[in-house]
């Protein structure tokens, strides 16, 4: 049995070596560059045609000529401003938020640009033109983007466009980045295998990422891999001098070297790198779980929760209809939850099950084997026929509006926890107290109840710590597609 694990962990690793890293990200630059050049002159001949139903600036006179003269090298100036700015750079593509602050920051420096060369050589440009072409593009720009990316997430998640990635450093650090990188497979990194120090013998991790030799061979091994990018782990290397050596090494190839620190599930936003005495020190800025208690978020629930309950008062009225004709039963499930600082409120939904759900629940358990989290399950007997639909686009949770409205819950925080689930909370877990639960969440807009109950409380844990305004308005915006794609409900 030995020999047979030794002869396929070989085979694997010569499978590895000779394969060869995806070629067609280094045209991920290129279709940009395509994309943005046709969306500019788009938006520059749409604002001629546009500019001559203006009244706002001047007579409505045809400026055809003038753009003919200068259009030209509007265009190609605020190509090159992009280019200047970092925005075709391979490193840019696929996650974060620096692509779209240099698309941003380079559009506003050419319309400044272009304003100002206009003024200093007399250049007569019409101000309609110029308004329609840098408003309509920008956000075009972006749009074209964001796009772009998601294309690029859907193309990884098919195993294509993917990075080659060898991870060095210990075993457990090895595991830690390759469990993540595999998570987010969108992200686009296809660990091929890693290097362990040399007095480790072992032939794969727990995980099953093969050893393709010692951390000190990393630059043989990149090479004959054909590695994209080497991530170097705790325990990689023994000294800073090595580091170096390996980074002069790989200096004339096509591979980017990364150091991942031995943290995870945090933000960029509360990340600070400071380079001191030529030591770059990562400062890690404190969780942001009580800004989420404050008054701002509490102002944004008040409002946004009596606005929607204006709304949808009517779809309300309607389910309530639907619900009591059914079966005479109540409109209304009351169940106990825990809240913030773990205080008990009554959370309410619409009735979507039979009246006896509960005494049912215990013969369910012993059926699908629960032990612990939130019990779920598709075709769930007990679920009425207008429970069904109620359920599938989440409409049975409009009531808790009115616990948002009250301050007892949160439009976005995490999922709001039975009184037996907090009783067997970790302290880690016990963290998900620190702030209001939510109506939705990253739990909701990243696949509700197909999740894991571990997984699930990492999204938790991660929003409570990282924070935002902006990334409050973000789940909020992608609830909308997780609800009416029905996905995880049920």
């Amino acid at each position: 049995m030995g020999n047979l694990q030794m002869s396929i962990i070989s085979e694997q690793r010569a499978r590895l070596i000779s394969a060869t890293p995806s070629r067609s990200l280094r045209y991920l630059p290129a279709t940009a560059f395509i994309a943005d050049l046709a969306i500019i002159s788009a938006c520059a001949a749409v604002a001629v045609l546009g500019r001559k139903e203006l009244r706002f600036f001047d007579s409505p006179a045809d400026v055809s000529a003038d753009v003919a003269m200068v259009g030209p090298f509007i265009v190609a100036g605020w190509l090159f401003t992009l280019f200047l700015y970092g925005a075709y750079e391979r490193s840019v593509f696929g996650a974060g938020t620096d692509e779209f602050k240099r698309v941003t920051n380079a559009s506003l420096v050419a319309a400044a640009l272009v304003g100002v060369g206009c003024y200093i050589t007399n250049v007569d440009l019409s101000r309609g033109f110029f308004v329609l072409a840098f408003g309509l593009a920008l956000p075009f720009l972006l749009i074209g983007r964001g796009v772009q990316r998601r294309a690029l997430h859907s193309a990884r998640r098919r195993g294509v466009l993917r990075h080659r990635v060898l991870i060095a450093g210990s075993p457990s650090h090895i595991d830690e980045i390759a469990g993540v990188l595999r998570r987010e497979s969108w992200l686009g990194y296809q660990v091929v295998g890693c290097l362990t120090p040399a007095y480790d013998l072992t032939e794969e991790t727990r995980l099953g990422v093969p050893v393709l030799g010692n951390s000190d061979e990393a630059t043989s091994v990149v090479l004959a891999s054909g590695a994209d990018i080497i991530f170097f782990a705790g325990g990689a290397l023994g000294s800073a001098n090595q580091m170096r050596k390996v980074v002069w090494d790989l200096e004339h190839h096509d591979v980017q070297v990364v150091v991942a620190p031995s943290v995870t599930d945090i933000s960029s936003e509360r990340v600070r790198v400071r380079p001191v005495g030529g030591l770059p020190l990562m400062h890690i800025d404190p969780p942001a779980w009580s800004d989420a208690s404050r008054w701002g978020k509490r102002l944004f629930d008040f409002a946004g929760s009596l606005g929607l309950i204006l709304a949808f008062s009517p779809l309300m009225l309607i389910a309530a209809i639907q619900i009591k004709l059914f079966d005479r039963g109540p409109v209304l499930f009351r169940q106990t939850r825990i809240g913030k600082d773990g205080a008990e409120f009554s959370c309410l939904k619409f009735r979507t099950m039979v009246t006896n759900a509960e005494e049912l629940l215990a013969k369910l358990h012993a059926e699908q084997g629960y032990e612990n989290g939130l019990f779920k399950m598709k075709d769930d007997p007990r679920i009425t026929r207008p429970g069904k639909l109620l359920r599938r686009l989440s409409l049975d949770e409009l009531p808790q509006l009115f616990n948002v409205l009250r301050g007892e819950m949160s439009l976005v925080g995490p999922r709001p926890p039975l009184p037996i689930e907090v009783a067997s909370y970790a302290a880690d877990t016990a963290r998900r107290l620190h702030v209001r639960p939510g109506m939705t969440g990253l739990w909701q807009v990243s696949g509700r109840s197909d999740l894991s109950w571990s997984e699930a409380i990492r999204l938790d844990l991660y929003y409570v710590d990282n924070w935002s305004m902006v990334q409050d308005l973000s789940i909020l915006a992608k609830t909308f597609g997780a609800v009416f794609s029905s996905r995880g409900a049920y």
